[in-house]
């Protein structure tokens, strides 16, 4: 093998590759809290059985977890445009995680929840709370202990597809390589630095969501 490695070009573009990561970790963050919001929501309504809402959950949950993410993103960004809604890379990309992850999560919610005994929300009502009340202050928080993990693995999850964004010429991690080394050739050098970044963003996550636990939950969990 006679290919000789030149890193001094990778070296002189970390800040671009660094600003990459930074709207990897940015987009996949915003669509982690907006997926969680709507996750709720979706669970609460499925387990009600709130009609016609909870045809429109069972339909969304459906939809994201047996369709693959880069369907998602494509349907965004060039089926949108086709109809004459023509959304920006970071848009569509994002659009397509918050829908993938709420179809996720809602699941995993929706376990959580019915894992908590009745008794509890009984308990709570014949103490003189209303039903909000009784979601915000006793099943909610034992709720997102229980699937503290799985949701960490969904972030994990999130931050590796949005990756994805790069066919929708997003300028993310992925996206910010390609370029980069579209300018130089030398892809391997780009492509393993880009692959140790997202390692250790992904470390960092893990690391960031142990030390939390320990703090919310007292390392009960």
């Amino acid at each position: 093998m006679n290919y000789e490695f030149h890193w001094n070009t990778v070296f002189q573009h970390m800040p671009e590759m660094l600003m990459g990561a930074f709207v990897t970790l940015h987009v996949s963050v915003l669509s982690m809290l907006i997926g969680i919001v709507l996750a709720v929501l979706l669970a609460i309504v499925k387990m009600n059985n709130i009609k016609p809402f909870s045809y429109l959950a069972t339909t969304w949950v459906e939809i994201a977890r047996n369709t693959p993410a880069l369907f998602q993103i494509y349907m965004a960004y060039f089926g949108l445009g086709a109809l004459g809604i023509h959304l920006s890379p970071y848009i569509a990309v994002l659009s397509a995680l918050v829908f993938v992850n709420t179809g996720y999560l809602v699941e995993t919610f929706r376990g959580g929840f019915q894992s908590i005994p009745a008794t509890q929300y009984h308990a709570s009502k014949s103490l003189g709370m209303n039903s909000f009340q009784v979601y915000r202050y006793v099943i909610l928080p034992q709720m997102f202990r229980r699937i503290y993990h799985p949701m960490t693995n969904q972030f994990v999850w999130s931050i590796l597809m949005s990756s994805l964004g790069i066919l929708v010429g997003m300028n993310e991690l992925s996206g910010e390589t390609q370029r980069l080394q579209s300018l130089s050739f030398r892809t391997l050098e780009y492509f393993i630095v880009a692959a140790c970044l997202y390692y250790l963003i992904t470390k960092l996550v893990l690391f960031s969501a142990g030390l939390a636990s320990k703090k919310l939950f007292k390392g009960e969990i």
